[in-house]
Parts: structure tokens; sequence; C-alpha cells
């Protein structure tokens, strides 16, 4: 099989809801047939309701990709053909000839276990079958497919279409070759795979829920309004972070920088959730504090700093320019 058959292997997204939804525009964007699958038993007037619902939401999303410069509208067509939408009853027919199969049924065990037994006794033998699901850890779902070797979590953060984060988390049976298919498989159609242990949260939700969290109290307590604390994260926060990584950061401005901030928000707050982890002291100790050490988080031994950082002062500049936040200049 060459390359260009391997680019276009057959995907199956076995939940029609909004995760399977967006990641059938994903895999038909790039070129992918894709059977997008109705895991819920209905009648046949019900399917052809729900059918009919999908295909409309499914052409809207690529005609605003048109919109938005993603594509030309022209294309809608093609890549709406692509998606081909089956029942519950034809699950067995559909998942035929499959190597990849996404699972994105509601969050309980119960329905878990129900699909994966049907996926287990209708795949290919050596496809690769991955929950989507952002609670339920892959050691807790492994057991339910069968052989559990082939099994991994895929966590794609809505919407998935655009978001290019894909987080991997492997379950402790996973045989490392399919966790590399699937990586391969994903980087093929643009998107950034990482992979975590099996832990709650992932990477982003975790850091994401520490984050929102204090917004809302930001809110609660009174420190500043709602539009103000939406624009500190948007050309802050944020601002920051599409640039450097969250270590990346720590590193740029030094470990211990973090340390003594934590210590007199933790003082000033009463709060322990400010205090810094250990592994900052312990950098510290060590004489990792970051780019001016040459290692913290990251190592930095042989890289010309001065080019690395002209190169992210670029990006931040880039940036300012797609926010149209440049600086004013005086004459």
């Amino acid at each position: 099989m060459g390359p260009e058959m391997v680019e276009r292997e057959t995907i199956a997204a076995v939940g029609a809801g909004r995760m399977g939804r967006g990641m059938a525009v994903a895999f038909a964007y790039s070129g992918h047939p894709v059977r997008l699958i109705d895991a819920k038993p209905r009648s046949a007037q019900q399917f052809d309701r729900l059918k009919t619902e999908i295909l409309a939401e499914l052409r809207s999303i690529f005609l605003l990709m048109a919109e938005v410069g993603l594509m030309r509208a022209e294309e809608a067509d093609g890549m709406l053909a692509r998606i081909h939408i089956h029942g519950h009853d034809d699950l067995a027919r559909a998942l035929d000839g499959v190597p990849f199969i996404f699972e994105g049924v509601p969050e309980t065990l119960e329905a878990k276990r129900e699909v994966f037994d049907t996926l287990s006794r209708h795949a290919d033998p050596d496809a690769v079958i991955a929950s989507t699901t952002s609670t339920i850890l892959s050691n807790d779902l492994q057991g339910f497919v069968s052989p559990p070797e082939r099994f991994l979590n895929a966590h794609w953060l809505n919407p998935a279409y655009l978001v290019p984060l894909v987080e991997l988390s492997p379950g402790d049976a996973t045989d490392p070759a399919v966790t590399a298919r699937l990586i391969g498989l994903l980087e093929r159609i643009g998107k950034v795979p990482v992979t975590c242990a099996a832990s709650p949260g992932y990477i982003v939700p975790r850091i994401q829920a520490l984050a929102m969290n204090e917004a809302a109290r930001l809110v609660e307590e009174g420190v500043a309004s709602n539009a103000d604390i939406d624009k500190a994260t948007k050309y802050g926060f944020g601002f920051r972070f599409a640039v450097l990584g969250l270590l990346e950061f720590i590193d740029w401005g030094g470990g211990d920088i973090l340390y003594h901030a934590s210590r007199y928000m933790t003082r000033a707050t009463g709060q322990d959730r400010f205090a810094a982890p250990g592994i900052i002291e312990t950098n510290m100790a060590e004489g990792r504090r970051g780019l001016r050490d040459g290692q913290g988080f990251l190592d930095y031994d042989g890289l010309d700093v001065a080019a690395y950082q002209k190169e992210r002062i670029g990006a931040f500049a880039a940036m300012l320019r797609h926010l149209d936040k440049m600086p004013v200049k005086g004459e």
C-alpha cells in the first residue's frame, strides 16, 4: 500500500453526536472516507430524521469553514460526500475493513461497555479502537476491549475540526505500536498529538480547570469585572501561551521567580492552592532555574539563546499583528 492510500484510510466514528460529527469533518476535510455510525437503536423513520439533521449540520460546518477562508464553498459537496452515515443496525457492516475506530458514546461505563463489546466482536482484528472520553481513564475502559492492546483514549478538544491538539492516553496494556499508528494518522491530517499517562483530566482539562475556577473566583471576590477578566486572559495569559509553553515560560523567566511569587501568593491569600510544587524548589537547588542556567524543565545545552529569543519575540510580534493590537508608534 503506497503513501497515498495510507493517507486515505477509512475512519469510523461510533456515536453521531457533537464529537463524532466534528471528527468526521476533520477527517473528510483531509480526504479520508468516514463512516459516521449512530450508536443508538432507532426506527427507520427516526434514523432518517437524524441523518437529515446530521447532513444539514455537516454542510453548515463546511460552509462556515469556507466563509472563514479554510476552503472554497464549492468544495463542500465533495467533502460531505466522503462522509457516510450508518444506523445502529448497520454497525457490523460499517466496521468492516476500517483500521481506525473512534468511540464517542455517552460518558457512562454502561454505555462504553456495551459499545466496546460490540466493537470487539465486529471490528477488524488489527483495528485501533480509541475512546474520545473526557472523563474516564483508559485503564478503566481497556478491559472492555478485546484484545486490550489495541485500545487507548484519544481526547479531542472541541471544535474537533479546528483545534489542533489531540491528547492520547494509552492504558497500561496498550501496545506502543498502536499509539504510534494513531499518532501517525493524526499528524497526517495536521493534528498535534501529545501523549500522557492514564490520569484524571489529561493535560489541557487539568490545567484549564484550575484557570477557569480562578477566573470565577475573581468574579466572586469582586476583583475585576467580567469583561476585564476576559480581556486579561485573551491579551495577557492567552497571548503569552499561544507562543510559549507553560514550562517554557517558567524557564524563560526563571523557576526562582515562580517560587517566590508562589510563596507571596500563598501568604497573602492564605490559600495553599498557590503553593509551588516541590519540583520547583528541587530545580532551584540543582541549578536548573531555566534559560539563564542553560537548563530547567527544558534543556538549552548548545542552544543559540539570542536566536531562540529573537524567534520567540518574532512570534509574539506576529500574534500582535494577528490580533490587530500592534503598539501605537509615535511619529
